[in-house]
C-alpha cells in the first residue's frame, strides 16, 4: 500500500525535487478510510496531494502523502433548468469542466484550463474571469482524517471567501474531500464582464457567444498569458490579489492613475500582477527561480529551483511591493 522515500518531483507542477517518507494512492473512499485507520496514518503527519498545482515543496515531507485518485462523474438530479452533478476528487478539473459543457451543463466555463483536481477546487474556492466555485457549488463529501468518518458539507458549511474556505481556516488539514457536487444550469447564459473575454470574443467575430465560446476564449487567453507546467515549472498565480480599503485606493489612484483595480463591495481589489510589474520584477530571475515574462503574477522554475529559491524570490517581491505601494501581498500557493 505504501511507497517509501517516494519522489514528489513529478507530482508537483513547480517540478521541485523533494521526497516523502511514505506515499499512498487511493482509488475509492473505502481505501481512503482504511488507510486513515492504519498505524502509519495515525502516527505521522499527513499531506494530501492532488494535482500538485498550488504547492511549493520547501523540504522533504517527513510523513505520509496521500494521493486521492477517486474517479467518476454522474448526474444526481435533472430538473427543467438545472442539474446537480457529482464529480470524484481525483477528476482533472479542466476535463470535468469540458465534460459538463459537452453535456449542456453550464456555469463553470469561465474556470476552464485551471490546473488541479476537482477535490482541491473547493479548498481555495478557485476563481477566474468573474466566476468562483461558490457560484455553482452545491455540496461535498469529505472524510475526517482523525476518525475516517464521512461528512457532508453544504454551501454555507464551507464558508467560502476570496480564495478561501473553512478548509483553509478552522478545518485546515482536518478533512480529505472525496466528492464534490455542483448545481449547473441548462440555460446557455454567459458572463463576459471580467477580464479580456469580451475583447477575445470580438476578435474572433463572435457576437452572440455560447458558453462553449466563452470556454474557448478563456483557454486562449490563459494559454497566451500563463506558462504550461509541462514545459515550465510553476504553480499558477502565486499571490492573491490584495483587497484594500477605499481610502488607501484613493491615495494610490492619485499617485498611480493607471493602477489596475476592481470594486470589491466597499473595498477595492488590486491586480497583484500590475503591482509586481511596477516594481520591475516581471521577467527577472533570482537564483534559479524567476517571474514569468508574460504574467508577473506567476513565479517559475528556471531549472533546478528548490523551494527555498522560490520563497526567496517571493519574499523579495513582497518587500518591494510593500515599500512602493504600502500594500502587503499574500502568497496564494501552499508552502509545504
Amino acid at each position: 500500500m505504501f511507497l517509501e522515500n517516494a519522489s514528489l518531483q513529478a507530482r508537483n507542477t513547480f517540478a521541485i525535487a523533494a521526497n516523502s517518507r511514505f506515499l499512498a494512492e487511493v482509488t475509492t473512499s473505502a481505501q481512503l478510510i482504511d488507510l486513515l485507520h492504519t498505524v502509519t496514518a495515525k502516527n505521522l503527519p499527513v499531506l494530501v496531494l492532488g494535482g500538485g498545482s498550488n504547492i511549493v515543496l520547501s523540504q522533504d515531507v517527513a510523513g505520509l502523502v496521500i494521493c486521492p485518485k477517486l474517479m467518476g462523474i454522474r448526474c444526481l438530479e435533472d430538473q427543467n433548468d438545472t442539474v446537480i452533478i457529482e464529480a470524484a476528487a481525483g477528476e482533472n478539473w479542466h476535463d470535468f469542466v469540458q465534460y459538463c459543457l459537452a453535456q449542456g451543463w453550464y456555469g463553470l466555463e469561465n474556470l476552464s484550463l485551471i490546473p488541479g483536481t476537482v477535490g482541491a477546487a473547493p479548498i481555495q474556492n478557485i476563481g477566474a474571469y468573474g466566476v468562483e466555485i461558490k457560484d455553482c457549488f452545491h455540496s461535498l463529501t469529505a472524510v475526517a482524517r482523525q476518525t475516517g468518518i464521512a461528512r457532508e458539507f453544504s454551501l454555507s458549511d464551507c464558508l467560502f471567501g476570496y480564495r478561501d474556505s473553512v478548509f483553509k481556516q478552522a478545518l485546515k488539514d482536518a478533512y480529505i474531500i472525496t466528492h464534490v457536487r455542483f448545481q449547473l444550469s441548462k440555460k446557455a447564459t454567459v458572463k463576459l464582464q471580467y477580464g479580456d473575454i469580451a475583447a477575445e470574443l470580438a476578435q474572433q467575430h463572435i457576437h452572440s457567444p455560447l458558453p462553449v465560446d466563452v470556454a474557448r476564449a478563456v483557454i486562449r487567453i490563459r494559454q497566451r498569458k500563463l506558462p504550461d507546467p509541462a514545459k515550465i515549472g510553476n504553480a499558477g498565480s502565486f499571490f492573491k490579489n490584495p483587497v484594500i480599503p477605499q481610502a488607501l485606493f484613493s491615495d494610490l489612484k492619485h499617485q498611480y492613475p493607471n493602477i489596475v483595480a476592481y470594486p470589491q463591495g466597499e473595498q477595492v481589489k488590486l491586480a497583484a500582477g500590475w503591482l509586481i510589474e511596477q516594481t520591475g520584477w516581471k521577467g527577472r530571475t533570482l537564483g534559479k527561480a524567476g517571474v514569468y515574462e508574460k504574467q508577473a503574477l506567476v513565479l517559475v522554475n528556471r531549472g533546478g529551483a528548490q523551494g527555498k529559491d522560490v520563497l526567496a524570490l517571493a519574499h523579495a517581491i513582497q518587500r518591494d511591493v510593500l515599500a512602493k505601494f504600502g500594500v502587503s501581498l499574500e502568497i496564494e500557493a501552499n508552502i509545504i
